[in-house]
């Protein structure tokens, strides 16, 4: 245990060092990092970054937020051009059912509430599906924003409130209650599609306009 904590020490004393030439445009760096094929404790820079800025926290927000989705571009590609294989090669085909539903019923919240929830959330998965399902580029892009947007804003004033050791409690609590949390969302998910689809069927008739008589 202690040379794992040692080698955590030296990775963590690592990333400040590459940041530091960044200034604050690191965050959007390692957020893009992050997004793409290599893991990074975003949510602990983010955290750095506003608690020592907090005047500024919505840039930081927008700038992980921008830089989670654009590196997100890498797995989307990946996705992309092995199809629907790649993704049936890492999960069964019950989980690929259901993804696959998802999508179906409404890709942008497919999408957008994994990109909300914090690790050990598989949001790799969903962008790989989101390309293999063929979900329209910009609607990707802006669904992983909106979701990342959410979460590091949530994330921006709760170390604002409480300090960047609020980090430590949330990914502990995600880790011991994720089946709750993934629930929660899925029902989340569930009850705004039947929300948005009962607006559509309830408009009236007078609401649609009728084609021109023709003479």
């Amino acid at each position: 245990m202690k040379t794992i904590g040692n080698i955590l020490k030296r990775y963590t004393a690592w990333i400040w060092k590459v940041l530091a030439p960044l200034g604050p445009w690191g965050v959007f760096a390692i957020a893009a990092v992050d997004g793409s094929l290599f893991g990074m404790p975003i949510d602990a820079i983010v955290a750095f970054y506003v608690y020592r800025d907090r005047a500024h926290f919505l840039f930081y927000v927008v700038m992980a937020s921008a830089g989670s989705a654009l590196g997100s571009l890498v797995v989307y590609g990946i996705g992309y051009l092995g199809g629907e294989t790649v993704l049936r090669k890492r999960i069964s085909e019950e989980r690929f059912n259901k993804i696959h539903a998802s999508f179906e019923q409404h890709e942008f919240w497919a999408v957008m509430f994994p990109a909300m929830l914090p690790p050990p959330t598989p949001f790799k998965l969903f962008v790989l599906a989101a390309s293999a399902f063929e979900m329209r580029f910009t609607h990707f892009l802006a669904a992983v924003f909106a979701g990342r947007c959410v979460r590091f804003l949530v994330l921006a004033l709760l170390t604002i409130k409480f300090g960047p050791e609020v980090i430590h409690l949330v990914g502990s609590l995600a880790r011991q209650h994720l089946s709750w949390l993934v629930g929660g969302v899925s029902a989340l998910i569930v009850l705004g599609v039947a929300f948005w689809q009962r607006k559509r069927w309830m408009k009236k008739p007078g609401d649609l306009e009728l084609p021109a008589r023709q003479k």
